[in-house]
């Protein structure tokens, strides 16, 4: 897969990455843990309604996303992923070192 975004996740006692090629659409998860390797697949093959917000912080619209439509849905909907799966999203945590060190 020729990933075009990467980003760290958790799960449990696992580190692991989500990769990304918005050329073909598809997801890669690598997560040493199965349940929560699924948990991230299922959520991200599925559409999910969001809230997106505009202008304004009270400003919301409800959206329907398509996490893996596109580089910007599938950030949006990273951003929900631990309210629905309770798979962290180590958006500063550098991929290279969880790909080298997948356990803490």
């Amino acid at each position: 897969m020729n990933a075009t975004y990467s980003v760290s996740i958790s799960y449990k006692n696992a580190l692991g990455v989500i990769e990304y090629d918005e050329n073909t659409k598809e997801v890669n998860v690598i997560l040493a843990n199965d349940e929560g390797k699924k948990l991230v697949e299922d959520y991200l093959n599925t559409p999910h309604e969001i809230k997106v917000p505009h202008d304004t912080l009270m400003d919301f619209t409800a959206e329907t996303i398509t996490p893996l439509k596109d580089e910007k849905s599938l950030k949006l909907a990273l951003t929900r992923l631990w309210n629905h799966t309770k798979v962290h999203v180590d958006w500063s945590r550098p991929v290279d070192y969880v790909k080298a060190n997948p356990k803490y």
